[in-house]
């Protein structure tokens, strides 16, 4: 039978996709092109090139540590210590997944790039961090404060952002896909073309939000404060 298929999605890299499945060879783009690679190989579950992205994006950030002021092993030493706090240190592009920086303070930091995937940041600070494009695929994010943080652009897909305070944060084109936002915080939070598909917002507050270009299919939002919503 002969027809056509939609597929519902920008095609702007499709021809990456459709490259990648021929030859198995990630394309070489630029630092923020990979970001919106990523949100399309996890749309179509293609685990390799995630896994692909993440190797190029890691071999990146070996380079990339040259230019900030600490290093990925410099941070394992601190957080060997109390009180550990990094408010307004550039930090953009290091790979700290998996590690425990729960209570960590980033405020006012440089983030840009960095890949927090897998990493504990139970209650850790972000208030007006700039962690444009972040990796925190899968993160502990619970009771964490983002208020006023640039998470343009950043991968949030599977994070766990249980209570987490999110007011006032930059979350455009930002990927929180099956993510955990049970009562959270996202007053005044900047939504446009965020994937929140699948996501747990039950009991979240949503208050005078504008959700008219927010993707919400398959979203939970019972008991979510609604009120004054746009959507």
């Amino acid at each position: 039978m002969q027809g056509y298929v939609f597929v519902d999605r920008d095609g702007k890299h499709f021809r990456h996709i459709l490259n990648w499945l021929r030859d198995g060879v990630v394309p070489t783009l630029e630092e923020y092109q990979y970001s919106e690679l990523l949100r399309e190989a996890e749309y179509y579950q293609l685990l390799g090139l995630i896994d692909g992205i993440h190797a190029v994006l890691n071999e990146k950030k070996e380079v990339d540590e040259f230019h900030t002021e600490l290093t990925r092993t410099d941070i394992i030493k601190c957080i060997q210590s109390e009180k550990v706090r990094f408010r307004g240190v550039n930090l953009s592009g290091l790979d700290l997944s998996k590690l425990d920086l729960s209570y960590v303070d980033f405020s006012y930091a440089c983030l840009k790039n960095v890949f927090f995937s897998r990493t504990n940041l139970q209650c850790a600070k972000f208030r007006d961090v700039d962690a444009e494009a972040s990796i925190f695929h899968n993160a502990t994010l619970r009771e964490c404060e983002f208020t006023g943080a640039n998470l343009r652009g950043a991968l949030l897909a599977g994070a766990c952002l249980q209570s987490a305070n999110l007011q006032d944060a930059c979350l455009v084109d930002s990927s929180l896909c099956g993510a955990d936002l049970r009562t959270a915080h996202l007053q005044g939070a900047k939504l446009n073309n965020a994937n929140l598909k699948g996501a747990n917002l039950q009991r979240a507050y949503l208050s005078h939000l504008n959700l008219r270009y927010t993707h919400l299919e398959g979203a939970r939002l019972d008991g979510a404060n609604t009120v004054g919503v746009i959507r």
